[in-house]
């Protein structure tokens, strides 16, 4: 049984999009990716559950492009 949710709860979806965008711009592709492993990090640690973390890998796994 799946437990994550992949629906928007934001109230307002495309302010949450912009946050961010706007949390990246002007970084190089460097700071980019340590900014975003950062915040992966901290989301998971949010989550707090293996089973959800792992679902929500494997479902962006499938999401993810395939490499160059």
């Amino acid at each position: 049984m799946s437990k994550l949710v992949t629906v928007s709860k934001f109230s307002d979806p495309d302010a949450a999009y912009l946050a961010l965008v706007q949390a990246r711009r002007n970084l190089t592709e460097t700071q980019a990716a340590e900014f975003d492993s950062k915040l992966v990090l901290i989301l998971a640690n949010h989550i707090g559950d293996l089973d959800v973390l792992q679902e929500a890998i494997a479902l962006a796994k499938q999401a993810a492009p395939a490499p160059r």
